[in-house]
């Protein structure tokens, strides 16, 4: 009996594009969303509130949209219009960790709707960000991924990012550890 390899999953069907202030309302509300799925458990519900409202009103994201270190890619869903994903590339950031890697800009945010995940949405926000910050002259990524989203930490070792450090990330009351990670461009 011969094994038949199965076929190669078909690209996503999504449209990136640069975020626009139009789109705020449904960053937000998938931020909010995917944050919550994914960390909601691990805090209180107060700091969990108090976070959401600091990272994912409409705006703090709108703020988001229009500040020039920061550049947010967004996946669009073409039949419904609807964003499925969205990466954040921001500039002037560092950590301890990163002491003497010169030129690294920060790969804060990469969220893909959970109806979305698996399909290659987040591979493409990732390879954008890369894109751009290429474009850019910056020659390192980073990003901190919490310690226990065991998920996050195997797509991002996937796509070539390596351990460097750790810091604190700190919601109200509660301290959590967040890995860093680092990928040349």
């Amino acid at each position: 009996m011969t094994q038949s390899t199965p076929p190669p999953k078909p690209k996503p069907q999504v449209t990136l594009r640069p975020a626009t202030p139009k789109d705020a309302p449904q960053i937000a509300a998938l931020g909010s969303h995917v944050f919550t799925t994914s960390f909601g458990y691990s805090l209180p519900q107060a700091d969990l509130q108090a976070y959401l409202e600091s990272a994912y009103s409409i705006s703090s994201v709108s703020s988001d949209i229009s500040n020039p270190f920061i550049t947010i890619i967004v996946a669009v869903d073409p039949t419904s219009g609807t964003v499925v994903g969205f990466s954040q590339l921001t500039r002037g950031t560092t950590e301890p960790c990163l002491a003497g890697i010169d030129n690294l800009v920060e790969l804060q945010r990469l969220y893909v709707s959970p109806d979305f995940h698996g399909g290659g949405v987040g591979r493409l926000l990732a390879e954008a960000v890369e894109r751009v910050a290429r474009e850019e002259g910056f020659e390192t990524l980073w990003l901190g991924v919490w310690e226990e989203n065991f998920k996050a930490q195997k797509v991002y070792e996937r796509i070539g990012f390596e351990k460097v450090g750790s810091h604190d990330f700190v919601m109200g009351s509660c301290v959590q550890t967040d890995w860093i990670l680092t990928k040349r461009l």
